[in-house]
């Protein structure tokens, strides 16, 4: 086996089907197969079950398939290392961010090492909690922002600040006795019309926690997982949310939202910037890293984040 083998077999499998990886990377059909029927042939063992639906793995297609990933990333970090090694900082750099999260640092991030790292290419990604905890514990990427880090493995954690929690209403439509700016406690938001993301999302699950804890039952109408519908659904009066302040920063910018901080000892939420000790660490990823703590102190410093 060679490195361009494992290359396409790797292809063949993430596509389930030949035709799909032809077209990713522009090598024809019987040229993939063959490269295939090779490594069965020098592995003595079937790789894929083949059938007019597509390509399934077997169990030792599914086991090469993981060692081909590791060997694959290794190439890649070598390759990097490499070119780093004249000292200037360049290649690949991947964090994961949760939509809170990244509402507020990935366009400063991203202009910041545009200008200062150009020949990095970062790549930012915006997903729930729960896929980037896998992406860092997997060495998918390079970094990443959380808010829960119990239970993360061989990962190297910085606290960076905790962030209290709001409710925010539209402009036009306050619903409390007091107005936006005066701090409220959680009790006072239970017969309101709330709109959270679904109970696997983390913010539901600190909400709903800190809920029990003071025997209140919150009025959930909408379940979405979707910062920007939920921000959309407040904006136009249909209910209310509960959000960390930078997650809303550019409604409450247009007026669009007025805000509450929430009183309660438990509606706040620590952020952490973790690596995974087990990745290689380029030049790369530690300016992008060192980059992303200095944009975050910015952005704290001036308001903009509201944290501490």
């Amino acid at each position: 086996m060679d490195i361009k083998q494992l290359k396409y077999f790797v292809a063949i499998a993430e596509e389930g089907s030949l035709s799909a990886a032809s077209a990713r990377l522009h090598v024809a059909q019987p040229s993939l197969s063959q490269h295939v029927i090779k490594i069965e042939e020098e592995l003595g063992v079937q790789l894929l079950d083949r059938s007019p639906r597509g390509i399934v793995l077997t169990e030792a297609g599914q086991i090469l398939l993981k060692h081909a990933r590791d060997i694959y990333q290794s190439m890649e970090i070598c390759r990097a290392a490499v070119r780093e090694s004249g000292g200037v900082p360049r290649g690949s750099v991947s964090i994961g961010l949760p939509s809170s999260v990244s509402m507020v640092l990935s366009v400063p991030l991203a202009e910041t090492v545009l200008v200062d790292l150009p020949q990095v290419r970062l790549r930012a990604i915006e997903a729930m909690s729960g896929f980037i905890k896998t992406w860092i514990e997997d060495q998918t990427i390079d970094l990443a922002f959380l808010y829960e880090v119990d239970n993360l493995k061989n990962c190297h954690v910085q606290k960076l600040m905790a962030e209290d929690l709001h409710f925010f209403a539209a402009s036009d439509n306050w619903p409390l006795k007091t107005p936006p700016g005066t701090p409220v406690k959680l009790a006072d938001l239970y017969a309101l019309d709330l709109i959270l993301p679904s109970q696997h999302h983390g913010l539901r699950q600190r909400i709903e926690r800190c809920a029990r804890e003071i025997n209140t039952q919150l009025n959930v109408i909408i379940e979405m997982d979707s910062l920007a519908q939920i921000k959309e659904l407040v904006t136009r009066g249909s209910g209310f949310t509960i959000l960390a302040r930078a997650a809303a920063y550019d409604g409450l910018q247009r007026g669009e939202l007025v805000s509450s901080r929430i009183l309660d000892e438990h509606m706040s939420r620590p952020i952490y910037l973790v690596r995974n000790q087990s990745k290689p660490i380029t030049e790369a990823s530690k300016a992008v890293e060192r980059i992303t703590l200095d944009v975050v102190n910015d952005l704290v410093k001036r308001k903009i984040w509201n944290a501490t």
